[in-house]
């Protein structure tokens, strides 16, 4: 368990440390204090316009992605934000660390590791008080069309098309609850939509997907083995330019007869003083998790970028 979290903390301040590296780089065009004041068409998106860090590493909400690209460069820059989450349930804890780079406001790259903490649970299980599953997750993401900031005469959306591939750790683990594999590749596609004149943000997201709990129970099972299409909603108000508020909801499906498998939802706020920095918090409700019920709990994710 010590070299477990060793080897976390490292990761996490690898990726921390190449985002400090890489915003204080002498280049106006990525962290500058003035392109806050600047058309997002010219020098920057607009603050909070690129979302904050999804737990599986893109760029949207906290459950589900979102067609934007992370980072606040715009088509001609380089945008990117290193990520810590995590997620204190009634009988589990989750914690996500990753990094995402949007180049051109066109393609988005990120990579994550989650680290699930069964706590009493796995001694329930036989597995010992604490044991951890740890997953990573590399992600790349195309902006096919729109812009959720820049076509506010229209109401076309900014829509994404997205890939996640999972790979768990835990591969005899996996195959004695039944699931099929310890990893698997998703697709989803994204439409967002900003009405600026009423402060709100709205998303849509598709999944194709056979992850039993976003693939921490691995993929497949012997209640159902192929991918299946799942829904995912956002929508967020903007109460100030640096604050929002907002829900989302994430379906799931049920793949495990030993662990059946409920939605997913959360209700958040966001801060964001500047676009170097945010920082979100959640209360979020992801069901049954194996032989717990109603975990429940509290989201924290701090995020650091340009």
């Amino acid at each position: 368990m010590h070299v477990v979290q060793h080897g976390r903390g490292r990761f996490a301040a690898k990726l921390l440390l190449i985002a400090l590296w890489v915003c204080l780089l002498p280049s106006a065009a990525f962290c500058s204090e003035s392109s806050d004041e600047t058309p997002p068409n010219r020098s920057g998106k607009l603050l909070l316009t690129s979302g904050v860090s999804q737990v599986e590493g893109a760029a949207g909400g906290g459950l589900s992605p979102w067609a934007v690209i992370a980072g606040y460069g715009t088509r001609d820059q380089v945008g990117a934000n290193a990520f810590l989450t995590e997620v204190n349930l009634g009988d589990y804890q989750l914690r996500s660390i990753g990094l995402a780079v949007g180049w051109h406001d066109r393609i988005e790259l990120s990579l994550s590791r989650q680290h699930f903490d069964t706590q009493d649970v796995g001694m329930a299980l036989g597995l010992g008080r604490g044991f951890a599953i740890r997953q990573d997750v590399l992600g790349v993401k195309l902006k096919l069309i729109g812009d959720a900031v820049l076509n506010q005469d229209t109401w076309l959306p900014q829509i994404s098309l997205g890939i996640q591939h999972k790979r768990n750790g835990e591969g005899d683990l996996l195959a004695a609850i039944g699931a099929s594999r310890d990893s698997d590749t998703e697709l989803y596609l994204s439409a967002t939509k900003l009405l600026l004149a009423h402060s709100l943000l709205i998303n849509g997201t598709a999944r194709l997907t056979r992850a039993n709990q976003f693939g921490i129970l691995g993929y497949g099972g012997d209640l159902r083995d192929n991918h299946s299409l799942q829904l995912e909603a956002s929508i967020a108000y903007l109460l100030r330019r640096d604050f929002a508020l907002g829900a989302e909801y994430r379906s799931k499906p049920n793949n495990l007869r030993l662990a059946i498998e409920e939605d997913a939802w959360d209700v958040f706020a966001v801060w964001a003083p500047n676009k170097q920095f945010s920082l979100t918090v959640a209360y979020v409700d992801l069901g049954n998790i194996v032989i717990a019920d109603d975990q429940r709990g509290w989201y924290a994710s701090l995020q650091i970028g340009f």
